[in-house]
């Protein structure tokens, strides 16, 4: 297991129980007393977590967003296949709405070459696409979050409510049954919900570590999703859960 993938397990362990101890890492993660205690100074040092005899401890706030910085090096290999299929899924000539985060960057890589209308609510992604010859770029207006570098607040849901996209290609931070789409930052949510409302069809791009997980923000509920794109590690129960709620599921 990369130390990405580990640092996210990590974190999330430490959002849903509160505490965490080198015993507990150690068996859950696989590795060695001291990787775990490597992994914890790093991120400690970044400032996510806070080290405690034995273990760690939340910094404070008890809203838990991993940073871009260590999303966008973890699952990468998953990431890029559900991107791949995602733009499998997408025509030429059609108008697509594509929203920020690592898969969905992931997916602007998968776009390059296409010949397709793009309005990217991501810096980055708009980077990604800004020099693809065969992307008409659209870039709204809207406040950059600092980290993210997503659009947000009410100047870009408005700009929203002046287009209509054949499709809607949306990330999230947890996915399940009970709960649909839910993510920890509430105007990246308000975004999404404006990006559903004026989609002809609204896809979701996640990999299988986001599913049963259930954020702050709620986004919608699986029936205002058409399609749900992830990848081959997401484990039975949540493929029959996620079916028994109306959620139509391909796996890259």
């Amino acid at each position: 297991m990369y130390a990405p993938d580990r640092h996210s397990i990590i974190l999330r362990t430490l959002a849903d129980s509160g505490r965490v101890t080198i015993a507990e890492l150690t068996l859950r993660l696989g590795v060695s007393e001291m990787t775990v205690r490597r992994d914890l100074d790093v991120l400690a040092q970044e400032g996510l977590l806070r080290r405690i005899h034995g273990g760690a401890a939340p910094t404070g706030s008890s809203s838990f967003e991993p940073p871009f910085s260590i999303r966008s090096r973890a699952n990468t290999k998953a990431k890029q296949k559900i991107a791949s299929a995602v733009a499998d899924s997408i025509s030429d000539g059609e108008t697509v709405l594509l929203d920020g985060g690592s898969t969905g960057l992931e997916v602007a890589e998968s776009l390059t070459l296409r010949e397709l209308t793009v309005c990217t609510l991501s810096l980055r992604a708009a980077n990604v696409l800004s020099t693809a010859s065969g992307i008409t770029l659209l870039i709204p207006g809207g406040f950059v979050r600092k980290g993210e570098l997503s659009f947000v607040g009410p100047p870009i849901i408005e700009t929203l409510k002046d287009y209509r996209f054949d499709v809607f290609v949306v990330t999230t931070s947890g996915i399940s049954a009970s709960a649909g789409l839910t993510e920890w930052n509430v105007d990246d949510a308000a975004v999404k919900r404006a990006g559903l409302e004026v989609s002809g069809r609204n896809v979701v791009a996640c990999d299988a570590s986001k599913f049963g997980q259930i954020a702050f923000a709620r986004v919608c509920n699986l029936d205002q999703i058409d399609l749900i794109f992830s990848d081959d590690s997401l484990d039975q129960s949540q493929r029959t859960s996620i079916a028994a709620a109306g959620g139509h599921l391909r796996i890259a």
